[in-house]
């Protein structure tokens, strides 16, 4: 599977994974990693170590999400960025609604 999804076991931090291909043809998997959240209002963390490729589409995935949960959790941040990603990410503004680390 191309998403993964950590809670921790005091559910304080959850991690998302998207590993290969960020696009629309992860979109279901996507919502699901982030559609349990728990009692806590965890900080998310949206893990990009692992990938290779973000389109439009994982743009628009990312800006529901943050639509989705944005009052239910205490921050999100997407970390571990390729220089690539970092770069249309930094094009797209990202910056002014996540905290990239």
């Amino acid at each position: 599977m191309s998403v993964s999804r950590h809670l921790t076991s005091d559910g304080k931090e959850l991690t998302i994974s998207i590993h290969g291909k960020f696009d629309f043809g992860v979109v279901n998997d996507f919502r699901r990693a982030y559609s349990s959240l728990g009692d806590e209002k965890p900080r998310v963390y949206i893990d990009l170590r692992e990938t290779e490729y973000l389109d439009s589409s994982a743009l628009g995935m990312l800006l529901n999400m943050r639509k989705a949960i944005n009052e239910h959790v205490e921050s999100i941040h997407i970390i571990n960025c390729r220089a690539e990603v970092r770069n249309i990410l930094d094009i797209s503004r990202f910056d002014k609604l996540f905290i990239i680390d």
